[in-house]
């Protein structure tokens, strides 16, 4: 016959068992499409490895431009490259900072950023970067933003970015930089 002691113990370790079990049942579920995980961590399936968003952010601004920054880890087997992005608040480009007749500038890159397999890449101020032009609200500091990355093999990740105040890069942008073309 049990002790009342291990009566008393059964229940509470049933219980713990079965909480883990159905803990790793939904970690290693999976829904076919990447999903977003909270800010700073983002993290997803894309291409034909694995691209993590780490401490995705935005420059606040009240108007026009802005620009969407993170470091881009890729841990799988082959490169991936990013070819696009999209956002609600604004039309968006991948931009790099180059130079130009002996001045930095900032223009939209061609063929995107590639992140290699097993490495990182920055996207950072005064580097390449997510410009976001033509905003069409403010984007104030702790506003949280849906950025979606499209990559070269179609897939795409989204992942959320919060804006902070930042003065660090002191960007300047060319007149008509952004500006929507003339019809």
């Amino acid at each position: 016959m049990p002790s009342t002691t291990s009566r008393r113990f059964l229940r509470p370790a049933a219980l713990i068992g079965a909480a883990v079990l159905a803990a790793s049942v939904t970690a290693c579920g999976s829904s076919g499409t990447p999903s977003a995980a909270p800010p700073g961590s983002a993290s997803a399936s894309a291409a034909a490895g694995v691209l993590t968003v780490r401490d995705p952010w935005v420059k606040a601004a009240d108007k026009g431009m802005t620009a969407a920054f993170a470091t881009l880890a890729n841990d799988g087997d082959t490169d991936v490259t990013i070819t696009g992005v999209t956002t609600d608040v604004s039309r968006a480009e991948i931009h790099e900072m180059a130079m130009t007749g002996g001045t930095m500038k900032m223009r939209q890159k061609q063929g995107g950023v590639v992140v290699a397999a097993r490495s990182r890449a920055a996207l950072e101020p005064g580097g390449d970067h997510l410009m976001l032009m033509d905003l069409t609200r403010p984007v104030r500091a702790g506003d949280q933003l849906d950025i979606t990355l499209t990559f070269a093999d179609g897939r795409t990740q989204t992942f959320t970015a919060v804006a902070k105040p930042f003065t660090g890069a002191q960007e300047t942008y060319a007149p008509g930089h952004g500006a929507s073309p003339a019809s």
